[in-house]
């Protein structure tokens, strides 16, 4: 079985970090998938630990010039992550304002006297003297990105920090030969250096990559926040005292004591106390859920009013937080088609931009052009592209939009499932605990006259075959019996018919309760029956017929009441303009009952847990894009199927192995904002994508000099430094803005 691992990479500066890191890792034994998140500065790998290890994998990272740590989550380690991240914007922060402070003299000696401002009279040696030492001091601040860049063409494998070196090298050792012509006396005069362009593009980039950091640190707060809802300490009761104890020490079975205004420390239940628990921070849930012994509660979720004594039943990374931001971080560090064809082009963007400035030279330079015009339109084209912008679409706006799913209590899987989910043109809901919930009551108990059975008999039968299934129409009718205090008895033989009913020996006898189908099967005549079924089933019930040696005892009819919000969310996705289907073990009268209910579109009904699948994909071959909703255990060969599985999560058990999208309330509203927020966030996607590409389609040719011929204009190096500091940041932050979503549809 292959192990995953998440690494937080240190040392990437662009989307060419990012293919060179996987490239290198994907083409390494025993490395089965590789994805790098350049937004979060994360690694996403799994391998094989029978052919490779984790200190392996980080001294091959190590090795192309990079530092990976293995992440880790608790809430002492979120707060050494968050030390450790302000610690990194601090370094370029300082580095920032020290290539300021260095720089600004040069600057002003050299912008000062195009502007007419007041200038000291210098002597040209001085003069260059001054530049020389003012514009190698920003360059030793900067040195890193220069290193960067260097160890890039090195390898093959250049980075924007590549860009940034042979731009500013060139313009820097151009201008440092001039000047030492100039002291041995070869060249008397001379016209441009380009110290101060090499000094400014230092500093913007350094602003850049500041900002860049400050708000890339914004797009990963969805799962800083997660983390830190952890408390780091609990009480527990032990020997009859009350003990605190870290987090990290609390095993399963441990009583664990939480007072009102207290943090519940893991997942568990109660065993004694009554309260309401502040659930929103996980469920997205507004209104406080009431919990009484025997309740289940949820690690990080707040106790308002009550003291409650809780057994451990989850702890460390099995509770339901550390599932969530488990499936958060797998989200984040997945790719979507749409990111993956943005990487494909970045992986051909640096070394393209390359070769586009170096015939930019060559050109200006076989029209007649001097070496200064041609040098400043090498050095625009190299510093005015930005690999950033197309690196940080993507990823920025999935961590927003999958942190601002897991705010609302949904769960999205990955990146794959965030862009196909506003693809979908079919919504096909699972009926029992999905539509319904499940909780079926006991409606009609219909009496056989020449059985001569009455009604407490037939329930005391049904219940006594019925105790031993799980299923929620069983406990139905165990319920029932022991509402009315009817003594159930033992059978032997059980035997549970999924899709039909079950079968049990008593005294002797076969009994089998359940469908038609499992009438037809036992060659059992249900004609004397079937109009009374009829008016039961047309008012959406589900009856099931209760036979004793092919004898037709009695019928026990069942329903199962609507959800809250089944309706709403079915309107909703009308309104969208989707096509809604029930799919149901149940006849199709049952299903037409319930779909009538609902205004659903179709009905697929008498399907069998193992039929579902295959209707799923005729569905799917009329040209159909599937999303399945169901409550992620029995529906999972279904969810599979589908375009995308939607599960629905209960309590603490969120099937995390089934479907890509988690609805962690029971709430079919919320199928409706995934599909929205999906949609959202591929636009804000296509708007940075559009962004990243146009500013590159523009920039180059401008910085290349395309508008010099007609216009004579030409960008200076200075100003395609700034424009590309900002490109990028402006990526993030139009992602940024997405903290403003709220779901178009009303209900």
């Amino acid at each position: 079985m292959n192990d995953k691992v998440i690494l937080r990479i240190s040392g990437m500066h662009c989307t060419a970090c990012v293919l060179n890191i996987e490239n290198t890792l994907k083409k390494e034994k025993g490395v089965k998938s590789a994805n790098v998140n350049f937004a979060a500065d994360k690694a996403y790998i799994e391998y094989d630990p029978a052919e490779t290890d984790l200190d392996s994998i980080k001294t091959i990272i190590k090795r192309i010039g990079y530092q990976a740590e293995e992440e880790t989550y608790g809430p002492d380690h979120a707060h050494h992550q968050g030390m450790e991240k302000d610690d990194e914007i601090q370094k370029l922060k300082k580095r920032f304002i020290l290539a300021l402070v260095f720089g600004l003299p040069i600057i002003y000696m050299v912008m000062g006297e195009i502007l007419h401002l007041p200038m000291p009279e210098f002597s040209i040696t001085f003069s260059l003297i001054f530049q020389i030492v003012f514009s190698t001091a920003v360059i030793l601040v900067c040195f890193n990105i220069w290193t960067s860049g260097f160890k890039g063409l090195l390898q093959l494998v250049p980075n924007m920090d590549s860009l940034i070196f042979i731009g500013t090298a060139a313009a820097y050792f151009y201008s440092l030969a001039i000047a030492f012509s100039y002291f041995f006396g070869i060249f008397t005069t001379f016209e441009n250096l380009y110290f101060e362009s090499a000094v400014f593009i230092l500093i913007f980039i350094s602003l850049g990559e500041y900002l860049e950091a400050l708000t890339k640190g914004r797009t990963s707060q969805a799962v800083k926040n997660l983390i830190g809802l952890q408390p780091k300490e609990a009480l527990i009761i032990k020997n009859g005292r009350e003990e605190k104890i870290s987090i990290s020490n609390i095993k399963v079975g441990d009583i664990v004591l939480v007072k009102p205004g207290g943090k519940i420390p893991v997942d568990g239940e109660i065993i004694e106390g009554y309260s309401g628990v502040d659930e929103k921070m996980i469920t997205g849930e507004s209104i406080p859920v009431e919990k009484n012994k025997g309740d289940q509660v949820i690690g990080a979720t707040i106790n308002q009013t009550g003291i409650l004594q809780i057994r451990a039943t989850r702890v460390g990374k099995d509770t339901m937080l550390s599932q969530i931001i488990k499936i958060v971080e797998e989200a984040i560090g997945s790719k979507a088609p749409i990111q993956v064809l943005a990487d494909k082009i970045s992986f051909y963007f640096v070394p393209g931009v390359i070769i586009i400035a170096f015939l930019t030279l060559f050109l200006w330079l076989g029209l007649g052009k001097n070496f200064e015009f041609a040098l400043t339109s090498f050095v625009s084209v190299l510093i005015i592209a930005c690999p950033c912008a197309l690196g940080l679409a993507t990823p920025t706006a999935v961590m927003m939009g999958t942190g601002l799913g897991a705010k609302s209590g949904i769960l999205i899987k990955s990146n794959k499932a965030l862009e196909m989910a506003h693809k979908v043109n079919m919504v096909i809901f699972d009926k029992t605990g999905t539509l319904t919930r499940g909780e079926p009551k006991v409606t009609d108990v219909v009496e056989i006259e020449s059985a001569g059975f009455k009604k407490e008999n037939i329930l005391k039968l049904a219940a006594s075959i019925e105790k031993n299934s799980e299923h929620p129409l069983a406990q139905a009718i165990v319920k029932k019996t022991m509402e009315e205090k009817i003594a159930i008895l033992d059978v032997t033989n059980f035997q549970a018919l999924p899709g039909m009913g079950v079968s049990a020996m008593l005294q002797n006898k076969k009994i089998i309760l359940g469908t038609r189908k499992l009438m037809i099967e036992n060659k059992i005549d249900i004609t004397n029956i079937e109009k009374r079924m009829q008016e039961l089933e047309e008012q959406g019930r589900t009856v099931m017929i209760l036979v004793q040696d092919k004898e037709i005892l009695g019928l026990i009819a069942v329903a199962d009441t609507l959800k809250e919000h089944s309706k709403d969310a079915v309107e909703a996705l009308h309104r969208m303009g989707k096509e809604v289907a029930i799919i149901t073990g149940d006849n199709k009268r049952v299903g037409k009952a319930i779909a009538k209910q609902l205004d659903i579109d179709r009905v697929l009904a008498e399907v069998l847990p193992q039929g579902k699948a295959a209707e799923i994909k005729k569905l799917q071959e009329e040209g159909n894009i599937v999303a399945m909703v169901g409550d992620g255990i029995n529906d999972a060969p279904a969810l599979a199927q589908s375009d995308l599985g939607i599960a629905l999560g209960s309590g603490t058990d969120v099937a995390i192995e089934t479907g890509e999208i988690i609805l962690v309330k029971d709430d079919l509203r919320d199928v409706v904002t995934a599909i929205d927020l999906s949609g959202y966030t591929l636009k804000k996607i296509r708007q940075n994508l559009f962004w990243a590409f146009f500013y590159n389609s523009v920039s180059i040719p401008l910085a290349a000099g395309i508008l010099y011929p007609a216009f004579g204009l030409l960008l200076n190096p200075m100003i395609a430094a700034a424009a590309m500091a900002f490109s990028s940041v402006s990526v993030v932050l139009n992602a940024l803005s997405m903290k403003g979503y709220k779901p178009k549809l009303s209900f």
